[in-house]
């Protein structure tokens, strides 16, 4: 935004500095003319006939008092100059570093030393947002780099197989339908997942009443069906947990916990546990399954995008594309709730949601319910 050209903020404390002064200098003659000259007699014979009179004293200040305010003028603009120097001298160094920001070089930081003032609390605030807005371009920049990646071998997949059959005309077409038809679903799934994660980050979202633990109820006769298939145990307990927000997102968002726990799971036997409460104020779901152990170090990478629990045991089937926890990170955010995350005491991974309550969505406290899946 272009603006007309005016004067600094330097050059605007200089001559409020001057202009203080000079007013100061010219109250304090006024009082020296109130309360003393103006009793001095203005005759020939001055005060008790040996002192000067008012006309001649006057002639005798006037010049000096003159001298002394354009003494004065000069020193408070001066002076007010330096000073105003040394005060607008952080300012400058905030100056400097938004500008290298806007150029593109996020890494500057101001880091301005000494005692707390407004200046050094601003340049705190300025070198926190550039941390966070660093790590939010680093962390799209990754994201868009891992995505490009992602979506281009299912495509490189798909060339692969036209070339091979292009090549081999007599090969089984059956077979290379499947192939295609699996390589094209799973692209789609990471453009779809891409999409939502992409709408909970932007935060806007129609907001409803619901409860977490219909959703869980809902989530887990969904995925009973897969856990079965694993002979894994499901069991969803708890009461009421109301929430507010998208019902839809929501849902994913605990679908996405029950699915993963489920995949990341023993090879055979292992349990998942869905849990819904309130405390006060606050709706918790809690996730939790078992597994092998989680070491602590993954555990914060775990809901950055396409990373993968490479201890988690898993199935070629259900191998994700890496969004599951994002995604439920981001619903989580977008609804102003935490997400914790924290290894299970013989294993697995216990995943706890926490969100803001509302008013419950029905009357009374819903009943211990229990959904074994167990297989033979």
């Amino acid at each position: 935004m272009r603006r007309r050209p005016g004067l600094s903020a330097r050059l605007k404390l200089t001559l409020s500095y001057a202009g203080f002064l000079l007013l100061a200098s010219a109250l304090l003659l006024a009082v020296v003319w109130m309360f003393l000259l103006r009793y001095v007699p203005d005759n020939s014979k001055g005060l008790l006939g040996v002192s000067p009179n008012r006309y001649l004293l006057v002639h005798t200040f006037a010049p000096a008092a003159a001298a002394a305010l354009a003494f004065l003028l000069v020193f408070g603009l001066v002076g007010g100059w330096i000073l105003a120097g040394r005060m607008l001298a952080p300012l400058t160094r905030i100056t400097d570093a938004a500008r290298t920001a806007g150029k593109g070089s996020l890494s500057h930081r101001i880091r301005m030393t000494g005692r707390t003032d407004e200046f050094r609390e601003l340049s705190d605030a300025f070198d926190s947002m550039l941390d966070q807005l660093e790590s939010h371009v680093a962390e799209q920049r990754r994201f868009a780099a891992n995505a490009s990646h992602e979506l281009r071998t299912p495509l490189a997949i798909s060339r692969t197989l036209l070339d091979v059959a292009r090549k081999d005309p007599a090969r089984d077409r059956d077979e290379l339908v499947e192939r295609l038809h699996a390589v094209n679903t799973r692209a789609i799934d990471l453009t779809e997942a891409l999409l939502l994660l992409s709408r909970g980050d932007r935060g806007s979202l129609a907001r409803e009443d619901v409860d977490l633990s219909l959703l869980a109820e809902e989530a887990a006769e969904t995925l009973l069906p897969l856990a079965e298939r694993r002979r894994i145990a499901l069991d969803v307990t708890g009461g009421p947990a109301p929430a507010g927000g998208s019902a839809e997102l929501l849902l994913r968002m605990v679908t996405n916990l029950v699915q993963n726990a489920v995949v990341h799971n023993l090879p055979a036997g292992g349990t998942v546990t869905v849990h819904t409460e309130a405390y006060g104020a606050t709706s918790v779901l809690r996730v939790g399954n078992t597994g092998h152990r989680i070491p602590a170090a993954l555990l914060p990478t775990l809901t950055e995008p396409f990373q993968r629990g490479t201890e988690r045991v898993r199935t070629d089937e259900h191998a994700g594309v890496g969004l599951g926890l994002a995604i439920v990170h981001s619903i989580v955010r977008a609804h102003d709730g935490t997400l914790d995350l924290a290894p299970g005491p013989a294993g697995g991974l216990l995943v706890t949601v926490r969100l803001p309550a509302t008013p419950p969505v029905r009357d009374g406290l819903k009943g211990r319910r229990a959904v074994n899946a167990a297989g033979s």
